[in-house]
């Protein structure tokens, strides 16, 4: 077991001296901000006095410290503010016309009404890069409207192709929208940074989650659609097949794609019919996407004929694409996860041991890292403050009023968790 750091030294990374404001809640933009962590940038992320959902939701050792926050929030320090309290509207003003980047997920009149927004921590600081992720971009008729994970996959067609396949729309079973946004609004972070690099010029930044995830369903599935008039419909053939899914095994569920010709061919050998390699149906990628379903069907009528661990071996001397189908609750025991380390156990300092979820890049001169573990709600809203020039009586001023917190810090939670 690994001990987490808990005081931030030693943080290196791309983004080492990158200073980040993190005025998100939920997923979307502590996903975003966590990854800049995870690259060396110091984070500070504002929260409420309440702390948001991802904080408090089961399940947890001690209220606060929810399972999503211990690898959701690492890398960051928390500073805990009323915005809508005059002192708390200051430091957190101050802050962000002190960062480097902001990253907001805020509905933008909100952020107005609080003086918080682009165009006043901007004229204060030109060169801060302000990015706001919000559901709908700010020029259409949607801007206004709220968003979470499952309205966007509604409006971005992601339901639509569950649809295709179940007949009703469906979810998917993970917050894609939320992390795939994330992972868009990280990438723009970094991208306006490498221009601020070169010319000097902060900028505002939009990553509308709507737009961003109908790009991402229309790489593959715009189709036809591509050219104007359409030649044919939206939705790619083989993606959309009824029969694209695991196959039962003799003894469990496996995935195999043969893809290329010399894939399907040494699969139809293996299965024991060699001669379908040359049925028309199947002879060449275009006639095998008319034919989708009778040839993945084929792959799930002869998986039962052998076991999980015969047809990893067979698939594997032709470079067949195979894997078993992975019980998420076996992760940590997966012996590619282990030999890379991807899930590892560390000691946090209040919550005792947890499973760190690493970033799975590797960088050879630039590494990511757990430098910092998840802070308690307000933590470090003293030193913080202190860190950008409030005396020690403008900040006893703002906890008296009720305008910031600072954690308590005690071992109480620490002693009583069961290790």
């Amino acid at each position: 077991m690994l001990n987490g750091m808990s005081d931030g030294p030693g943080a290196t990374g791309a983004l080492h001296g990158i200073r980040v404001v993190d005025l998100t809640t939920v997923m979307m933009g502590p996903l975003a901000a966590r990854i800049l962590g995870d690259h060396g940038a110091d984070v500070v992320r504002i929260e409420s006095l309440e702390g948001d959902t991802t904080r408090n939701s089961p399940p947890f050792r001690h209220p606060g410290m929810s399972a999503s926050a211990l690898n959701l929030q690492r890398n960051k320090r928390s500073v805990s503010l009323d915005l809508k309290h005059p002192a708390g509207r200051r430091a957190a003003l101050e802050l962000m016309t002190g960062a480097d980047v902001v990253v907001t997920n805020m509905r933008r009149g909100a952020l107005e009404r609080l003086g918080l927004d682009a165009t006043t921590v901007r004229a204060a600081r030109p060169e801060v890069i302000y990015c706001v992720a919000n559901g709908y971009g700010s020029s259409g008729p949607y801007a206004d409207r709220p968003a979470y994970d499952d309205a966007i996959q509604a409006a971005s067609g992601s339901a639509w192709l569950m649809g295709r396949m179940l007949g009703e729309p469906r979810y998917l079973p993970t917050i894609v929208a939320d992390k795939v946004v994330g992972m868009a609004l990280a990438q723009a972070v970094l991208a306006a940074l490498v221009h601020r690099l070169r010319t000097g010029e902060g900028q505002t930044v939009e990553v509308p989650m709507f737009e961003t995830m109908v790009a991402f369903n229309l790489v593959e599935h715009h189709r036809g659609h591509t050219f104007e008039p359409p030649i044919g419909p939206v939705g790619h053939e083989r993606v959309l097949s009824d029969r694209r899914r695991p196959c039962r095994s003799k003894d469990g569920w496996i995935g195999i794609l043969p893809y290329t010709d010399a894939h399907w061919r040494d699969f139809f050998a293996i299965a024991g019919r060699p001669e379908l390699a040359t049925d028309p149906r199947f002879a060449g990628f275009n006639n095998r996407l008319a034919n989708i379903d009778a040839a993945y069907g084929f792959i799930a009528e002869v998986c039962p004929t052998r076991t999980t661990a015969d047809w990893l071996a067979a698939c594997d001397a032709h470079s067949i694409p195979a894997m078993a189908v992975l019980d998420l609750n076996e992760a940590a025991a997966d012996p590619q996860l282990a030999a890379v380390g991807l899930l590892e156990v560390v000691d946090h300092p209040s919550e005792g041991p947890y499973r760190y979820v690493r970033d799975a890049t590797s960088f050879s001169s630039s590494p990511t890292g757990l430098f910092r573990n998840a802070p308690r709600l307000g933590e470090h809203t003293v030193e913080v403050l202190s860190e950008i020039g409030w005396s020690d009586v403008e900040i006893a001023a703002l906890l008296e009023s009720g305008a910031g917190l600072q954690a308590a810090r005690s071992e109480t939670a620490r002693s009583a968790t069961t290790l």
